[in-house]
């Protein structure tokens, strides 16, 4: 893979290209900050720098490419309007640009599309069309309409416009950080990281580029080693959940980026929390991969002065709640005990006299008689609890089994 050697100049991006990009799109998107995670550093050996990109308007990098293409086409293209098939950030950030400089926008998006994803969307601006069960479905319908009615197709990731506008993301955190000397780049498309590594290998001194896959998705990866590790299944990291990459970018993977290292759903899990509980900013999926790399890959990237791009805050209330809890569930502070006890009375009074002896407080209790391999004069009882930490909550535990009961823990996957 990629060294630093001279840009390859038959590559169909180029530093000029990504500065022109900037110069056109800078006074219209925000000039997120990069800042210096101190904990995270501590946490990962390395010293970490954070590019805020979920505090664009539409919470994602995304804007730029859009933007960067819009305001290249000609009148006759604007007046007729842009097309794109997207169920993500790829959607708001064209319709929100498109409709700010007058250019009508069409997305178009599957049917099982979540309802919010749609609206806001439509809060942007775009007409948006729910068409096929699936991405290539919505935008097989996106081509046709293009050739029916005229749109100029926005494609999001495999364009070198996009590429170009995508790569300021880079311009930006160099600028304000000169002594990065890696960045860690979520991959899903391919856009962010080869606008981003254009950029890092035409610095005049060296500078790592190591994109990030989630496991279920590793399009990029077995383009570029030449594996067939299977691309499916329910990832938090959706917005990178890619099954084939595009042709321009692949090329310029392979030729700009250093390494491309794989993420489990349990460090994605663990990367969207600890940004929310340490850097107080609420970050998806894929906008957390490059966190999560570091955290998976700590003896990758010690002692490297790494920047990482957050590069989106699109993600559901209701699945953050859930990461959040279970995270809260996977380092101790909360947690499911299963107690075998005998169906006589007073059973669940002295049980809670330990909870309450250990200051454990109780959340839930649930009974189980009948679905049971217990005894008949048996039951199990299910307790959720909080707890400090993981030795508080195994200072509980000793305490339950000294008491003389059964107790074990219902483990998260």
């Amino acid at each position: 893979m990629a060294t630093q050697v001279a840009l390859d100049q038959s590559l169909p991006v180029s530093l000029a290209d990504v500065e022109a990009a900037h110069a056109r799109i800078a006074d219209s998107v925000v000039r997120t900050p990069t800042l210096v995670s101190r904990t995270l550093s501590e946490m990962t050996g390395a010293t970490v720098y954070l590019k805020f990109e979920n505090l664009q308007f539409t919470a994602a990098y995304k804007e730029r490419g859009a933007l960067n293409t819009l305001v290249q086409l000609s009148d006759e293209a604007k007046a007729k309007g842009v097309i794109a098939a997207s169920a993500g950030n790829h959607a708001q950030g064209l319709a929100y640009h498109a409709t700010r400089l007058g250019v009508p926008s069409t997305i178009v998006m599957p049917r099982n599309t979540p309802i919010v994803k749609v609206v806001q969307t439509q809060g942007h601006g775009a007409t948006v069309i729910l068409e096929g069960d699936t991405f290539d479905a919505a935008y097989a319908h996106a081509r046709v309409l293009e050739a029916e009615r005229g749109f100029t197709f926005v494609h999001p990731f495999d364009d070198p416009r996009i590429i170009a506008g995508q790569g300021t993301v880079a311009l930006e955190m160099l600028a304000d950080v000169p002594d990065i000397d890696t960045l860690v780049v979520p991959i899903g498309g391919g856009g962010l990281a080869s606008g981003m590594a254009t950029v890092a290998k035409a610095a005049r001194r060296p500078i790592e580029v190591v994109g990030v896959e989630a496991e279920l998705y590793p399009s990029m990866y077995n383009r570029i080693n030449g594996t067939d590790m299977p691309c499916a299944g329910d990832t938090l990291a959706e917005g990178i959940a890619v099954k084939e990459p595009g042709g321009l970018t692949s090329h310029m993977v392979r030729a700009l980026v250093d390494d491309i290292v794989l993420v489990t759903e349990r460090s994605l899990e663990e990367a969207v929390s600890l940004l929310l509980q340490i850097e107080k900013t609420v970050v998806e999926g894929a906008g957390a991969a490059g966190l999560a790399a570091l955290l998976a890959h700590p003896e990758r990237f010690r002692g490297r002065t790494v920047g990482v791009v957050l590069c989106g805050g699109n993600i559901d209330p209701r699945l953050l709640a859930y990461v959040l809890l279970r995270d809260l569930a996977r380092s101790g502070r909360m947690a499911r005990l299963r107690i075998r006890l005998q169906d006589q009375p007073g059973a669940l009074y002295n049980v809670a006299r330990i909870f309450d002896c250990e200051r454990v407080n109780i959340l839930e209790l649930s009974h189980q008689r009948i679905f049971t391999n217990l005894p008949a004069k048996g039951l199990s009882l299910d307790v959720e609890c909080e707890t400090r930490d993981r030795a508080h909550l195994d200072r509980l535990i000793a305490a339950l089994q000294e008491a003389g009961y059964e107790v074990r823990m219902v483990e998260l996957a």
